[in-house]
């Protein structure tokens, strides 16, 4: 799974940043292409709960083949379009289906158990990031030829075929991990008695829903999978979990106000040239892919306790912003960027992780999904309250981030007996 992980950010990373060039070049404004980019975003943010818990019921192995198969479809015509109507049409089926890294590690979720699952998602998030490390590189290099925008994408949606061959060819076992993780999980004291009973019924229609794909007619299996994910989805948004939510959603918004303005405030505040800002984001970022392999040696050492490990991630985090505001010099920026790739790698798994603990093993992919949302909606206020904060100063953003960053501690200190596993969740099933 790690491999077509990798794979999978190495080919959209090879696309991604040649977007708005190939877009401009067709002849469209920055106004069209900033609503093209929009609606991709909006269409993102609202499939991800759907696709994710489309995957809880249909199964991994086929939600998972299906959007490989679409977002190959996706970059393909991508690779074909010579117009802007094609070039929007394109971004479609990647902006509903292009949810194949959170389906992805729903599974690593089902295969391994809660105790070694803060160290698998580490590991999964440093493969993907050293993809998105090396595609830029690699398509920068197909720009400089002639039709290297159409190479890129050809070569992008043929990675994703392939990514699609190497998950068939996984040895699947699905029906015996639900099974054995649907007995774990009702027995978990993570969850209350109307979850578990939840959990059963949803599992009583899932199995009506395979039954229907295989004797039915398609509208009916269709129409029971509809209900069993808007009761799914309804259940996630009248239960307790808003608090997780909110702690994703206010450091998702901490960080990205960091790196809002990142190499315009170095370059106002310090003088600093792109270039070099340039290297310091890319060494942050190769930080941040090793950061994964340390977090076994962190959990072991915090006993996996992933409340405490979030939580002093968090601080850590907030503490590296105030630092980074109130820097007197470059070497001072350049410490805080250092620990700052581990904080927030190890802070983005240990938030992962405690969602799927304090919600259980039925709705994991929605789950995932939900949080997908939540980071989605962060990047949508982040330019907003960025662009407000500097208005002020260039400090604006990030001294910003440092107060979102605090009222994120405050809330997990608030809800300290529900994330160490003494409180209950409770998914309102009414």
């Amino acid at each position: 799974l790690f491999l077509p992980t990798f794979q999978d950010l190495f080919g959209v990373s090879m696309v991604v940043p040649l977007l708005n060039l190939h877009i401009r070049s067709l002849g469209a404004s920055p106004t069209v292409a900033g609503i093209i980019g929009s609606l991709y975003g909006v269409m993102q943010l609202f499939s991800s709960t759907f696709v994710g818990c489309w995957s809880d019921i249909v199964g991994r192995r086929y939600s998972l083949l299906a959007c490989i198969l679409l977002s190959a479809l996706g970059y393909l015509l991508l690779g074909t379009s010579t117009t802007v109507f094609l070039f929007a049409i394109s971004r479609v089926p990647v902006g509903i289906f292009k949810h194949t890294l959170s389906i992805s590690k729903a599974l690593l979720s089902d295969l391994v158990s809660e105790r070694d699952r803060p160290l698998v998602i580490g590991h999964f998030n440093a493969a993907s990031s050293v993809g998105f490390i090396l595609g830029p590189v690699i398509g920068g290099y197909f720009t400089e030829l002639e039709g290297g925008f159409y190479k890129s994408s050809f070569i992008c949606a043929s990675i994703f075929i392939l990514n699609a061959g190497l998950v068939w060819m996984l040895p699947w076992r699905e029906e015996n991990t639900s099974s054995s993780e649907h007995a774990q999980g009702t027995n978990s004291n993570k969850v209350t008695e109307n979850f578990s009973a939840k959990a059963n019924h949803d599992l009583r229609f899932q199995s009506e829903a395979a039954g229907s794909v295989a004797s039915d007619s398609p509208f009916r299996s269709s129409w029971i999978q509809t209900a069993v994910m808007l009761k799914r989805i309804k259940g996630i948004a009248c239960s307790d979990l808003w608090d997780i939510f909110l702690v994703r959603f206010l450091m998702s918004v901490a960080i990205l106000l960091y790196y809002s303005n990142f190499g315009l405030a170095l370059e106002e505040r310090f003088g600093v040239k792109p270039k070099l800002t340039g290297y310091l984001i890319s060494y942050s970022s190769t930080l941040g892919a090793l950061s994964g392999f340390l977090l076994e040696p962190i959990t072991r050492l915090y006993q996996h306790n992933t409340y405490t490990v979030l939580l002093h991630s968090s601080i850590l985090t907030c503490t590296l912003i105030l630092l980074y505001t109130s820097a007197l010099n470059i070497w001072t920026v350049i410490l805080s960027s250092t620990f700052l790739a581990l904080s927030t790698a190890v802070g983005r798994t240990c938030i992962t992780d405690l969602e799927l603990r304090l919600g259980g093993s039925q709705a994991r992919g929605a789950l995932l999904g939900v949080g997908q949302s939540v980071t989605s909606v962060g990047r949508i206020v982040a330019p907003l309250l960025s662009g407000i904060a500097q208005e002020f100063s260039p400090c604006g953003p990030p001294s910003l981030g440092v107060g979102l960053a605090l009222a994120a501690i405050l809330i997990m200190n608030m809800n300290k007996r529900k994330y160490c596993g003494t409180g209950n969740v409770k998914l309102k099933t009414q």
